[in-house]
């Protein structure tokens, strides 16, 4: 939230979440005006919508169900690593923002640092910089922030992932095929103890990053502005 501050100064706009799940960040995207959400499977749309969000069920590579130029803001976080077609969903992005409309991503960084957890949540790829900036560009965007996020956990996690891909993890785990349900549902264990450090070093970063931006990472996010 802290990237999109600088370039959504009003509160009163259209948002639109693609890929928005339970609805989890709508809640915090609300302070930008009213958020509505497109999500592909039918079970957190059931949750969002019980929660009382304003969600609708579709496929954004197929087309977002809302008309061209609808929305000040459009998201996707931790959401084209996901599908065959990320580059459909810029598109459509493009499409339904207005024109000067924001757009925000955040999405894993680096190929090379494919682990486990990108196998259970079934990534389809994770982005080098350049290749993010040249797709955000491609669908007719301009960027204007794109940095990456996980900086201070970067030296000790990206070793750790490295040694690990070297050691034949990585191949052991393709060989492994989950259905969608486990998708859904496996995570890899995180302590108490590391979710608090996450949690503290997301606060500082959350501060870094609305001053600098980040020289590496775990992952990326990108703001762009439609022209």
């Amino acid at each position: 939230m802290n990237l999109l501050d600088a370039y959504v100064p009003r509160r009163d706009g259209r948002v639109l979440d693609i890929g928005c799940g339970a609805g989890n960040m709508i809640h915090h995207l609300s302070r930008y005006g009213h958020v509505q959400g497109i999500e592909v499977d039918a079970r957190p749309v059931a949750i969002a919508r019980a929660r009382g969000y304003d969600v609708q069920q579709g496929d954004a590579t197929r087309g977002i169900p809302f008309d061209d130029a609808s929305f000040d803001v459009v998201t996707a976080l931790d959401v084209i690593e996901h599908v065959d077609d990320d580059e459909a969903i810029l598109r459509e992005a493009y499409r339904v923002a207005r024109p000067r409309g924001i757009l925000a991503i955040s999405t894993p960084a680096f190929q090379s640092l494919w682990s486990y957890n990108d196998e259970i949540n079934g990534h389809k790829r994770r982005y080098a910089p350049r290749e993010l900036r040249t797709r955000v560009e491609r669908a007719g965007f301009r960027v204007r922030r794109l940095t990456f996020g996980f900086f201070l956990v970067f030296p000790i996690s990206a070793p750790l992932i490295l040694l690990r891909n070297r050691l034949g993890a990585k191949k052991q785990l393709r060989s492994h095929h989950l259905s969608r349900d486990e998708y859904q549902v496996e995570m890899e264990p995180v302590s108490p103890l590391v979710n608090t450090i996450l949690r503290a070093v997301g606060r500082v970063e959350a501060t870094l990053v609305k001053h600098v931006d980040l020289p590496i990472g775990t992952s990326l996010m990108c703001i762009a502005e439609k022209i």
